[in-house]
């Protein structure tokens, strides 16, 4: 009879095979297929993107492309850079840190790569509901109204008004040069003043170079807000360094992920 290893490290490798053939898979199409449940499924894929044998996506993977193959793509190179952005930020949690993530993907992705330190999460993201992280992360919803994966309203301020965090990690949906922060959903801007108000340390903003817009890309200021409180930019080694030197002009912190880390 098989062992459970020996029945997932076989699960695994039919996967990879799916890949070599499929190119991309679903988390719901190989939960089907090997009969398991969805976040069976999500454990093997981010064991296997551990071992760089994938690339996980938002709900599934895609076959790797083995570095200096020349055969990446902006999309793959985007995703590559977020992934990199994530694992950097999350050296900057410590042991014990209380912190505040909102609806960015690439902000929740850090808690994969936080090791053996404890944290505890407060987050209006709803896909922090289906993930698995590792054993010393406590995750705490806030509660509120969904819209697109993301938890707004009143709801959560109230529930926000009654926390304190160490830190704040969140995302954007642009940055632009004059050092104002777009987001797509705005009711979401209350919420991350609040998250940052509330924070005790340091805010980080996590944004890939996509991401990094000039001024003249800014037709109207709906959805933007300039933050009072001292912010960290992360973003990665395809940023634009025009865009850096003028955010730093403007007092803003500005971090590059190591590619490759």
């Amino acid at each position: 009879m098989k062992s459970s290893r020996q029945i997932i490290e076989q699960r695994q490798e039919e996967i990879l095979r799916m890949l070599e053939t499929k190119k991309s898979v679903t988390v719901e199409e190989l939960a089907q297929t090997f009969g398991v449940s969805l976040m069976t499924i999500r454990r093997d894929l981010k064991g296997l993107e551990s071992r760089r044998r994938l690339t996980r996506t938002h709900g599934g993977a895609l076959v790797r492309c083995e570095e200096g193959a020349g055969t990446e793509t902006p999309e793959e190179r985007v995703r590559r850079c977020r992934r990199e952005i994530s694992r950097y930020a999350a050296t900057f949690v410590e042991n014990g840190d209380i912190l505040f993530i909102n609806g960015s993907g690439t902000a929740l992705d850090l808690l994969n790569y936080v090791g053996d330190r404890k944290t505890l999460v407060y987050t209006n993201n709803c896909r922090s509901a289906t993930e698995t992280y590792p054993e010393g992360v406590t995750v705490m919803l806030t509660g509120g109204q969904v819209r697109t994966g993301v938890m707004i309203g009143e709801y959560v301020m109230r529930n926000l008004l009654a926390l304190q965090a160490d830190k704040t990690f969140m995302g954007c949906a642009a940055v632009y040069e004059d050092a104002e922060f777009r987001y797509d959903i705005p009711t979401e801007i209350g919420i991350n003043e609040l998250m940052v108000s509330r924070t005790g340390k340091s805010v980080f903003v996590l944004a890939d170079h996509t991401k990094l817009l000039r001024r003249e890309t800014k037709d109207n200021a709906y959805g933007s807000i300039s933050y009072d409180s001292p912010i960290t930019l992360i973003t990665d080694a395809y940023a634009d360094r025009e865009i850096i030197k003028k955010l730093e002009e403007h007092g803003m912190r500005v971090l590059i992920a190591p590619e490759g880390a």
